[in-house]
């Protein structure tokens, strides 16, 4: 019998993480976090409970290139918030994963520094903030000012895709 090797998913959809994390959610956390399910999706690199949050469409912005001291601009996709999840509660990161071909949007900075919430540093070194419902509008629709709305020619493949998939 041949021995199984299970693998992280690297990328899930945000119904996916909520079934998977979500557990002590509110419903009203739930609820806001599906409305990013649209625009967004989740990846993660190293930590299974780490994820950035980018746009399906994988939209491209010119950006300079800081990380290797290169002023040039170049054409990058934005992470839009990096959430962290530790014993059933959500936090919000102040920085996301980025390399060559990822920037954190600036939006990010801003929404970490207006939550009131506590830092607390993660067990891989990040500073976190928790998500609440005390928060998540806040969170959720800084998230939706900044994350463009799909478009019109990806709206009309995913409909084929599903009518396809009910035939």
């Amino acid at each position: 019998m041949a021995k199984q090797i299970y693998r992280t998913k690297s990328s899930m959809s945000l119904k996916q993480f909520i079934a998977e994390f979500g557990e002590n959610f509110s419903d009203h956390m739930k609820n806001r976090l599906m409305e990013l399910e649209s625009r967004g999706f989740l990846t993660r690199k190293e930590y299974s409970n780490r994820f950035d949050l980018k746009h399906v469409e994988h939209i491209q912005y010119k950006c300079s290139d800081d990380l290797e001291g290169d002023s040039s601009e170049k054409l990058k996709e934005y992470s839009y918030a990096q959430l962290e999840v530790d014993e059933g509660i959500l936090y919000f990161s102040d920085s996301c994963f980025e390399d060559n071909m990822v920037k954190q949007s600036p939006m990010v900075d801003k929404i970490y520094n207006s939550l009131d919430s506590e830092c607390v540093v993660s067990n891989y070194g990040n500073h976190l903030k928790k998500i609440d419902d005390s928060n998540i509008d806040y969170v959720i629709d800084n998230i939706l000012l900044s994350c463009p709305d799909v478009s019109k020619s990806y709206l009309e493949i995913v409909k084929g895709m599903t009518q396809r998939a009910n035939n």
